[in-house]
């Protein structure tokens, strides 16, 4: 059925759940089957509701197929009566962030542009149920902290954009089964994106050689892990709590950006962990591996109490956690 009612109610939900109220809307739209479906409710339910829609589209170039997806979310935007805009988005390949990390920065970079410049404040991302799960297991696999597994959140803060999700409890399969009766009524079929299948990607190798070994062993593990992923923010709600109350009492400087390495030694261990992963989180610096916090929080408890003694640099995706004369600092690499 087409529009699906409950991909629509969870639309609806979402918008009228919202923080912020939402004016102007926009939907992330690569022309695959998730985005245009959630473009395709998108437009139904923001028509009833009369808020302005437009469809984003941010052109890679690293498929040679890339320019016709730009002319298919084209032609949806066409079908639907909603307006298009194409941004290009320039991947740094030799960033150290490898090739997925940095297409989904220079993507969510190419979004805020679009966003200031059409005065979009809220943007709605197609991750589904099926993403869910695959994002838990990564993560586990990858040795993540409590907080990292709760996964991708329904609503989160960038750039000053609000983004949404609203489709994390949706399993695919509904997604599947409205953009067939969309096809049947528009003869408009999605676009495949060959790397979503390649396993030399992670995430691929993961949907095509571990997800075909669980589905047939324990039908239905996408939807447990999403739960999972529920309580894991439930949880993590409540030490964000007990994080911000430690931070306050680490001296910190007027940014945010810094503090007393001599105050955060006098917490007890975990929670010394438990505010450093907070912090990092809090200005934007991912989440480290278990080694690598393992190697940081070593480094900082051994450092004297006011850093005289020797200075400590290390490195962290695109940042750097710096101490120097007592104080724990967080800046962005220089390229």
């Amino acid at each position: 059925m087409f529009p699906c009612p409950d991909l629509t109610d969870a639309l609806r939900s979402l918008l009228q759940g919202a923080a912020n109220p939402v004016t102007h809307l926009a939907v992330a739209t690569s022309g695959g089957v998730d985005s245009a479906m959630l473009a395709a409710h998108a437009a139904s339910v923001a028509r009833e509701q009369g808020i302005p829609l437009v469809l984003f589209h941010v052109h890679h170039g690293l498929q040679p197929a890339a320019d016709g997806w730009a002319n298919h979310v084209q032609s949806l935007g066409q079908i639907l009566n909603v307006p298009v805009a194409i941004t290009h988005a320039q991947v740094d390949t030799a960033s150290g962030l490898g090739i997925e990390a940095a297409a989904r920065e220079a993507r969510y970079a190419a979004l805020a542009a679009l966003a200031r410049q059409h005065g979009v404040p809220h943007i709605l991302l197609a991750h589904h149920q099926n993403d869910q799960a695959e994002t838990v297991l990564l993560r586990l696999l990858r040795g993540t902290g409590p907080d990292g597994m709760a996964a991708m959140s329904p609503s989160m803060q960038r750039d000053g954009l609000t983004y949404h999700r609203p489709w994390l409890s949706q399993p695919r399969a509904r997604i599947l089964q409205a953009a067939q009766a969309f096809a049947e009524r528009h003869a408009w079929q999605p676009v495949q994106d060959p790397t979503n299948a390649d396993p030399r990607y992670t995430r691929a190798a993961v949907r095509e050689l571990l997800s075909p070994v669980l589905d047939a062993r324990w039908p239905g593990w996408q939807s447990r892990l999403a739960s999972h992923a529920r309580r894991a923010a439930e949880s993590t709600s409540i030490l964000d709590d007990v994080a911000d109350d430690d931070l306050a009492t680490l001296d910190p400087s007027p940014d945010g950006l810094s503090f007393s390495l001599a105050k955060w030694r006098e917490l007890p261990p975990p929670r010394q962990s438990l505010v450093l992963r907070h912090w990092l989180r809090r200005h934007g610096a991912g989440m480290p591996t278990e080694a690598r916090l393992a190697d940081l929080l070593r480094q900082l408890r051994q450092l004297h109490s006011l850093g005289h003694d020797r200075q400590m640099t290390v490195a962290h995706a695109q940042h750097q956690i710096r101490c120097h004369r007592g104080r724990v600092r967080l800046e962005r690499r220089k390229k």
